[in-house]
This record gives C-alpha cells, structure tokens and sequence, in this order.
C-alpha cells in the first residue's frame, strides 16, 4: 500500500475537511484539545467542505481547515510545512480575525464564541531554553493570563493558540501510548507507510484516514496533482534551507561590518546598523535564490518580508 503524505493541501484537506470526515476530525480533536469539564466532542460542522480543485498557483505554504463544535467553539486546524516571515504574526491574526468575524452591526459582544486555533508545524517553532531547560514539549498551549503572579490569573479563554511541532515527537510505534501520540504519529509518519501499523488500525477514525489516503483508489489525474504539490513543498524546504545558510552568512558579514563600525561610531551605534545591514543582505540572498528558482513575487514577499518593489529591483 502506499498512502499519501498528509502535510500536502490536497491531502491534508481530503482527511480533515471532506463530507466523510467528521468522525475523523472529531476524533483528532478530543486527541489534542482539552474542553473545560473534561468534556468530549460529540458533533461539529466543518466550514467549507473540500472540494478537489486544479493546483492553480501553487503559492500557499500553510493548510487549513475550519470547524463549528456543538458547544459553539470554533476551531481553524492549520498544517504549516515552511517556517515564513511573520508565521507567528499570521496564526495570531487569523485567531482574532476568526473571532471578530463573528459579530455583526449592533450585536452585543458577549455573543462571541471562544476560537481555538490549532497548528501543526512540519519544523521546530519554539527553540528557546526557559529557565535553562530545553523547550521540548510537543503540544503547547497558549492562553491569555496575567504574567507577574506566581499561578497566574486568567483574563480570557476565548482565543487560544495550541502548536504541535512534529520534529519533536521522536516516539517509535511500539512506544506509543493514548489516542494523542496515535494521531501525531499519523500526521508524520502515514507519507513514509506502506502498511496500516496494528496500534493505529485499533482506532476506526485514524484507520479511515488511512483510508482516504490510500493511493489505490485514487486516478492518475489526482495521483500526479499531489506528486507535484508535495515535490514543490519539498523543493520549497530546500530553497529555504539553502537560503537561510546565505542569510546566516549575510547576517555574520553585517556583524563583522559592526564591530569594525564601532570602533568609529561608538559600540552600539555600530552594532545596531550592522545588524539591520546583515539582517538585509541575508533576505537578499534568500530572494535571490527563490528568484532563481522561479517563485512568484507574491510568494517571495512571504517568504521573506521584502516589499515588491525591492524584489522587482534585485531581479
């Protein structure tokens, strides 16, 4: 058997967003969301059902699929493949755009409705230590509360931010315990599979989405759409890796240029410009590379926070 990776839009969508997949996404949700009351999802609608289209452009780096439970939450379930310029920014923005949507003219606020974002990153989002200690949790949660006080205080549970960063979770399939680890297993590693894994095959909804990404019942036409999708991602990947190793060098030269500017202009003066002259020069060279390999102006503003008008002048 071969299966589909499921961190490609056509895929991803076909799981989570089709008309059979309720059971699959209520599932993976009670997984990963913890509901006040250690209540369960028992119903939810999903906004926008999938519908197969034509890869038209190709331009989107991050997947998305968005859902009403019965308890009135809402819940945007996001795959991010590439780490972009200001990706953090988005999430946060799409959460409150999500949650403001929601009222019209006149309507009173204490009508919204909690909004739960939920992303899953193909890449290692959270590297930095706390107190010493390595950021290693896989599953982060993120809510509003008042940050002075020893247990802190809650402001609002109405929008919250949970990440799940995959290259963390480094469990092999005889190791995995619960429902949770099962479905973040799937979400790595169901591309890689030639077979069903007898802990997986136990839960129908991960068994059903194995299913649906199933090759063999597939055409040739859907077949080749998500060969090229997932080999554009991929090169995407390794565009990007390419051109932050230029950045880190344009970074380092801007630094270099500081200490030999501070000795003229003062320490910090020197160190500032620097780095703003290397942070520059290593979106340069990211641009470059991605003009290079064909990318549309619109993606490389994405990618590296350039406006249009200085990527039109390095091409």
């Amino acid at each position: 058997m071969i299966f589909l990776d499921v961190k490609t839009d056509y895929a991803f969508k076909k799981v989570f967003g089709g008309d059979n997949s309720k059971g699959i996404l209520i599932s993976f949700l009670n997984a990963l969301i913890d509901i006040p009351g250690n209540e369960k999802i028992t119903d939810l609608t999903i906004l926008d059902s999938y519908q197969r289209t034509k890869l038209k452009g190709m331009k989107d780096t991050y997947l998305d699929v968005k859902a009403i439970l019965s308890n009135g939450h809402r819940v945007i379930i996001e795959m991010q493949v590439l780490n972009v310029e200001g990706f953090e920014k988005r999430i946060l923005f799409n959460a409150a755009k999500e949650y403001s949507n929601q009222l019209n003219a006149g309507e009173h606020h204490a009508m919204l409705s909690p909004v739960i974002a939920l992303t899953i990153t193909d890449f290692i989002m959270f590297k930095d230590a706390i107190c010493g200690v390595a950021f290693d949790k896989v599953i982060s949660y993120f809510k509003l509360r008042e940050k002075e006080k020893e247990k802190y205080t809650k402001y609002s549970d109405d929008v919250e931010l949970i990440f799940i960063e995959l290259p963390k979770f480094n469990k092999g399939i005889e190791e995995l315990e619960g429902i949770t680890e099962k479905w973040i297993y799937f979400m790595k590693h169901v591309g890689k599979l030639d077979y069903i894994p007898e802990t997986l095959a136990q839960d129908n909804e991960i068994k059903k989405a194995f299913g649906i990404l199933n090759t063999a019942g597939m055409t040739e036409e859907e077949l080749n759409e998500q060969r090229k999708r997932h080999t554009f991602i991929y090169m995407q990947k390794d565009i990007l890796k390419q051109a932050m190793t230029a950045y880190e060098k344009g970074f380092k030269e801007g630094l270099k240029k500081a200490e030999m500017e501070s000795k003229v202009v003062g320490l910090k003066k020197g160190e500032i410009k620097g780095k703003v002259e290397g942070l520059k020069k290593g979106k340069v060279e990211i641009a470059k590379n991605l003009l290079k390999a064909g990318f549309e102006i619109d993606a490389i503003v994405t990618l590296t926070g350039l406006n249009q008008r200085e990527i039109e002048d390095i091409r």
